[in-house]
């Protein structure tokens, strides 16, 4: 069953079309078109960011997503959290969640790009 939070940033995101989400690992995927674009984690929000979009997200002192892997490693991702006063504000969240999608896009073409290896 989704969270209260999942199920509000739907509804904020919704004009953005294709929009869900997935149970995973004790948090949610956010997807838009298939496309995994953001994760929820203890009701924190982040969008996916690669190197075209990180400095908008630094620029604001925005937080990625870490988690401790073993006591000794803290693993940081490619997710940063919008500012804090998009949650509620339907249009930035969107200018936001659009920088995700966009970054989503651009990881799966490079994907598609790369040769296959031979076994």
């Amino acid at each position: 069953m989704r969270s209260q939070f999942v199920t509000y940033l739907l509804e904020q995101l919704a004009a953005l079309g294709d929009v869900g989400a997935k149970s995973m690992f004790g948090g949610w995927g956010i997807y838009h078109e298939g496309r995994m674009f953001a994760l929820v984690a203890d009701d924190t929000l982040y969008f996916k960011v690669d190197d075209s979009s990180r400095a908008d997200f630094e620029r604001e002192n925005l937080r990625p997503f870490r988690y401790e892997k073993t006591a000794q490693e803290v693993v940081v991702m490619s997710y940063y959290q919008p500012p804090a006063g998009a949650i509620d504000d339907r249009e930035l969240l969107c200018a936001w969640a659009r920088k995700g999608i966009e970054a989503a896009g651009r990881a799966a073409e490079k994907k598609r790009a790369k040769p296959k290896r031979r076994k």
